[in-house]
């Protein structure tokens, strides 16, 4: 079973119904208990770092992500994904999870429109297990105004927007995705299959 954290600031259902469509076993849930004994976690996040920050503090979830992540595979989306880094600059300095080493900071764009969204193409750097069934220009759905600085070393996956921002990162038991995989068509799709394998 996947369990999918509902700290008050995560687009729970949109993954919840793409789980349900490939049949994937999940619950949403902000239980210590279901943490620790799920197979696998996924971290959602809409809004402003900070704020989610401030919720995920004060669901009393932190430590349990913190230690499970080291356990058992974790899968952060967009804002779920920039909040396992150390430290984000969004309207002010906030700790993240510190579960991936690196920031999150303005996306420069180089005058390009921010937010970035919409579908861009994703270029592979070093292949993971949710990459699996990914190619080179395969194209994935983005809504985002900062993005993850990491080393290349946990980086999956990239895009270019005026800059190259990391798409995809990975790190032990834990995966990142700055764009949304259920809302990027079978690509993403693909990726939440291997996602749950890895949690079998």
């Amino acid at each position: 079973m996947i369990a999918i954290i509902d700290y008050g600031a995560g687009n729970l259902f949109s993954v919840q119904n793409a789980l349900a469509y490939l049949n994937i076993t999940c619950c949403t849930t902000n239980d210590p208990a279901v943490l620790e004994i799920c197979d696998g976690m996924i971290l959602p996040g809409v809004g402003a770092f900070p704020e989610a920050m401030r919720r995920l503090h004060a669901s009393g979830l932190v430590p349990v992500i913190q230690a499970e992540a080291q356990k058992k595979p974790l899968l952060g989306i967009c804002l779920g994904m920039q909040m396992l880094f150390e430290r984000g600059y969004e309207f002010e300095e906030t700790q993240g999870l510190g579960l991936i080493p690196g920031e999150v900071r303005l996306i420069k764009g180089g005058g390009l429109k921010i937010p970035h969204m919409g579908w861009n193409d994703l270029t592979i750097l070093h292949p993971c297990t949710l990459t699996e069934h990914t190619k080179n220009g395969d194209y994935v759905y983005f809504v985002h105004s900062y993005c993850a600085q990491t080393p290349d070393e946990n980086i999956s996956c990239y895009t270019v927007y005026g800059e190259r921002i990391p798409a995809l990162v990975h790190r032990g038991f834990i995966y990142g995705a700055q764009f949304h995989p259920e809302k990027s068509g079978e690509v993403g799709l693909a990726m939440l299959k291997n996602f749950a394998r890895l949690c079998q």
